[in-house]
């Protein structure tokens, strides 16, 4: 048989690797089965293209490359700047942005990076200066205390768990939640959306250093220009998380008010997710703080990876191509088709509906908890995940939601009419899913009852769905 160059990659990979320790080259073959196979629709996830892929498994991966383009700590970077200089320039041109910053690891490294780029910036500003803060050289030991305590004081203002936010805007499960004294800003407790008259009196009262934008969970826009004129009405920075959204801002779904990079002074975001890139993390900036920026490593990143930097100016460039556009804005035409087709079977929606790429169910109404539900819904071949959901009596483990969202099945191809398809598989298995008990007979938050014959018939017709959109259609490894 015949294969053509990306089967002959793949499958050449692997002889390569079964040769060393066949378990590994078994499991890489497995999980494309079962991504083939499972109608995936975790919100973060994504597939990256086959180019993308090998762009990480190269040379790349054997050079250290601490430092910035031009400026490195080891001698023979000159490919490694090649690579990270194109990713920077494609990220820049695509999101319109005065600086990128391409080395961050994850989302999380990148928000560390962003974060102590304001303290330092904060530290070395005139203003600080004028309060006779000298000269790092000249420190004392009395001075570097005084120091660490201004850092550790500063606050932070973001947006709740439970409301939609992320563990890195400064929990105290996460190392921000330990920088920073921080606080949240929820939503309405009749709609769920964000309220900015609150944000803005939290703002007043509270005075944070940083006013973070962003989201996990949150289902709708953001108005980022009103958020900025709450920052500088407190004089706080303004940074961004966008690594949900970021294909939306890249395909221009999001313009204007809501695209968060015209007017944050500084903007996070993961490479995957729905920008369909490697795994991996970015900071994009105001020139003033680029060169703090810049010293993300060795600041609070180890060694760039320059394998997953080549990768990621492979996805930037194929952003930038005009079918992205439309791919970002099917992903919010079939994420608002999923919306309605649940809607119409009775599900309950947290904000009753969508703007972006995700969808967050109350799975409540269901006599559920979001682990049972999210379990139940694996059990059928429908991959999701458990999310907390405003005021959540069930806390962040058990939790009362599931979320849910369409850049992976996007890029599969599927569209509006699969979505209520979709929608039908999903609300027929929360339908006949029925809460367990414990051994003493109180209700269980995690044990359920789902017939396995029913659980198999749903995953045999979310296959059967997928059949007609297959994963990596050039790749075959037989």
């Amino acid at each position: 048989m015949s294969h053509n160059a990306e089967s002959t990659a793949f499958r050449s990979a692997l002889e390569v690797i079964r040769a060393v320790e066949p378990r590994v080259a078994d499991a890489i073959g497995a999980e494309l089965t079962d991504q083939r196979e499972s109608l995936k629709l975790i919100a973060s996830e994504n597939y990256a293209s086959p180019a993308t892929l090998l762009a990480m498994g190269n040379w790349f991966s054997d050079k250290y490359a601490e430092g910035t383009v031009g400026r490195r700590f080891y001698a023979g970077c000159q490919n490694v700047d090649t690579v990270e200089a194109l990713a920077a320039e494609h990220a820049r041109e695509l999101f319109g942005a005065a600086h990128a910053y391409v080395q961050p690891h994850s989302g999380i490294d990148a928000n560390l990076v962003a974060f102590w780029a304001v303290l330092a910036d904060r530290v070395e500003s005139p203003a600080l200066k004028k309060a006779q803060v000298r000269q790092v050289n000249d420190l004392t030991e009395a001075d570097w205390f005084a120091l660490r305590r201004e850092l550790g004081n500063q606050r932070m203002l973001g947006m709740s768990l439970d409301a939609g936010g992320h563990l890195t805007h400064g929990f105290r499960p996460n190392i921000s939640g330990k920088m920073f004294d921080q606080r949240s800003y929820g939503t309405d407790p009749a709609t769920g959306l964000i309220d900015y008259d609150r944000v803005a009196e939290a703002a007043r009262e509270f005075k944070p250093l940083i006013l973070v934008g962003g989201y996990s969970a949150y289902p709708r826009k953001v108005n980022f220009r009103i958020l900025r004129e709450i920052a500088d009405s407190v004089g706080a920075t303004f940074m961004v998380d966008m690594a949900h959204f970021a294909g939306l801002v890249a395909g221009k779904v999001f313009t204007g008010d809501f695209d968060p990079v015209p007017h944050a002074h500084i903007v996070t975001t993961t490479t995957h997710k729905s920008l369909r890139g490697p795994r991996g993390g970015m900071v994009l900036c105001q020139p003033e703080l680029a060169d703090q920026v810049d010293r993300g490593c060795p600041m609070v990143l180890g060694g760039p990876l320059p394998h997953v930097m080549a990768a990621k100016a492979v996805a930037l460039a194929e952003a930038r191509r005009p079918d992205f556009a439309d791919y970002a804005q099917r992903i919010v035409d079939n994420s608002q088709a999923l919306a309605e087709g649940l809607l119409r079977r009775g599900a309950t929606l947290v904000t009753g509906g969508t703007d972006n790429h995700l969808v967050l169910i109350d799975v409540s109404g269901y006599g559920l908890t979001g682990r049972q539900a999210e379990q139940a819904l694996l059990d059928s071949g429908i991959v999701t995940n458990r999310n907390s959901v405003p005021q959540d009596p069930n806390g962040a483990w058990y939790t009362s939601g599931i979320r849910i969202g369409t850049p992976a099945l996007t890029t599969r191809g599927l569209g509006t009419a699969e979505m209520d398809q979709t929608a039908e598989l999903i609300h027929t298995v929360l339908t006949q899913t029925t809460a367990g008990a414990n051994a003493d007979g109180t209700p269980s938050k995690a044990k359920y009852t789902l017939d396995a014959d029913l659980a198999d018939k749903i995953a045999r017709q979310a296959t059967d769905l997928l059949a007609t959109y297959p994963l990596y259609p050039g790749i075959d490894l037989s």
